[in-house]
């Protein structure tokens, strides 16, 4: 006999408020009922479920919704699935505990956090039961989130290879809770602080010795997790910022404002550690590459980084690679992947390979940090349908030959980290000379090809170069924007007790 009823489900995913783009329905991808427990997945809720029942407890699945970073969701459709969830919890009782795996920075449309929301409806539902979550590293906290769980365990990892390990954590804590009958404290000290990915990587100082601090402070007596959660910088949110996170039977606070003191004496040490450069820099940077034999040459187009949320149709990186005549006449000619133009992508997919497409590349959403770029006779060097490397939902490739450079065009938004999406199309990234990515840092896979690699600072919904953007709602001052006049860490949540 189970040891206990606990609902299993969640919704998750990057909003970047600075990207047009609405998150609707063919962007989501969901998972319901028995199709959660596959054991296929090695994702946040893959990890609660199997070490719940391993622990002996049933796992009562609702859904899991996902869809790759992008702008705000659909209300309608957010709506629409937090009451299919909602639904199941009612359905479902009586529960023992629910445990979720969120990611902490998901925003929509006219309505704002998303997480906040879920919890909130959900305690309304279970007053009295233990809710954990796993978050994102990149999660924003908020207060509505704080008040309505019990704790929340987040990654330690950039890039997020443990996400299977923070779903068995937030699991672990459940099981706690209820076979321990002790409610731990939760604390939480917000850091006026931004930071990128890019300038975040935990293989890295500071946040290789901050992770292993926060590893150090798990190995204390009564301590469940302690998480640096760094927010999410394309998010024009009030909250945003970084938080440290301690949940523990005693001395929350104190270790979470102990943690937090190390992160903010730590921050003049964030850098891009990666060879980083303004866009015609990178440029210049990689023709010298090819002259002294050095290539594959990687070059990331930050700014327009879908993986982070951005529009994935920003042009002006191209265009000035369109400029320079030397990288028009590569051989093999230089791919840029890629850019989401579901019309071109469509009309390319109508002439066939070898037929030529006319009209425009790019800026199709976002008309604010581009325009398009003019196409006559584009020819189409490949296609491929229905991949499905780059997205929850399968994408249309096309390759074309846009004025001598191999552009990737998708018909979703989608992820173009992976060097497969280029291998799909005929390409063999490893004999390229020069590679343009829309991504931040290097994936593993592609980093791996690349014998020379940069971050080009580019323009987008993914700005690596904060002042750029619009900030209009971020509690201010912060780090680095307003630079030292920003006070330092606040306790927000949690009793502030010499325990």
């Amino acid at each position: 006999m189970a040891k206990g009823r606990i609902l299993v489900g969640g919704l998750h995913h990057e909003s970047d408020t600075f990207n047009p783009i609405t998150t609707g329905r063919d962007d989501v991808w969901v998972l319901r009922g028995e199709e959660l427990l596959s054991p296929e997945r090695e994702d946040a809720a893959s990890g609660i479920i199997h070490t719940l029942l391993e622990a002996g407890y049933e796992v009562v699945p609702s859904l899991l919704a996902r869809a790759v970073p992008n702008g705000e969701w659909e209300r309608e459709l957010y709506e629409e699935l937090r009451d299919e969830l909602l639904d199941k919890v009612r359905a479902s009782l009586p529960l023992d505990a629910i445990c979720l795996a969120l990611h902490g920075s998901m925003r929509v449309r006219e309505l704002g956090e998303a997480e906040g929301d879920i919890l909130d409806s959900l305690r309304a539902i279970c007053p009295g039961i233990p809710i954990y979550s796993s978050l994102d590293m990149h999660a924003t906290v908020t207060e509505r989130m704080l008040l309505n769980a019990d704790g929340f365990v987040g990654y330690k990892c950039a890039p997020h290879t443990d996400t299977f390990e923070t779903g068995a954590a937030a699991a672990r804590m459940t099981i706690a809770a209820l076979e321990k009958g002790i409610k731990p404290q939760m604390a939480a000290v917000h850091i006026p602080f931004l930071v990128a990915g890019e300038q975040s990587e935990t293989s890295v100082p500071p946040m290789s010795f901050l992770t292993e601090k926060l590893r150090e402070y798990e190995r204390k007596d009564g301590v469940l997790a302690c998480s640096f959660l760094l927010g999410f910088p394309w998010a024009d949110t009030y909250e945003n910022g970084v938080t440290c996170l301690v949940v523990a039977y005693s001395n929350a606070a104190r270790y979470a404002k102990e943690l937090s003191e190390m992160f903010w004496a730590s921050r003049h040490e964030f850098c891009f550690y990666n060879e980083t450069h303004e866009p015609a820099v990178c440029i210049e940077e990689a023709k010298r590459s090819l002259k002294e034999g050095v290539y594959p040459v990687v070059i990331s187009d930050s700014g327009d980084n879908p993986t982070a949320g951005s529009s994935q149709d920003v042009t002006n990186f191209l265009k000035l690679i369109l400029k320079d005549g030397e990288l028009r006449r590569l051989s093999p000619p230089l791919i840029y992947q890629g850019f989401y133009d579901p019309a071109l992508c469509r009309a390319a997919m109508e002439s066939g390979v070898g037929g030529k497409v006319s009209g425009t590349l790019g800026a199709a959403f976002d008309k604010k940090k581009s325009t398009p770029l003019l196409l006559k006779d584009a020819r189409v060097l490949a296609l491929r349908k229905d991949w499905e490397g780059a997205a929850y939902k399968g994408v249309d490739l096309a390759l074309l030959d846009v004025y001598g450079v191999s552009v990737v065009v998708t018909s979703r938004h989608a992820g173009c980290y992976d060097p497969e999406m280029m291998r799909a199309l005929g390409v063999k990234p490893e004999e390229q000379k020069v590679i343009v990515v829309k991504l931040g840092y290097l994936e593993p896979e592609i980093r791996a090809i690349a014998r020379r690699s940069m971050m080009a600072l580019t323009d987008g919904s993914s700005d690596e170069v904060f002042s750029r953007l619009e900030y209009r709602n971020l509690r201010r001052p912060v780090f680095p924007l307003d630079g030292d006049e920003a006070e330092g860490p606040e306790l927000v949540f949690g009793e502030d007790t010499q325990d």
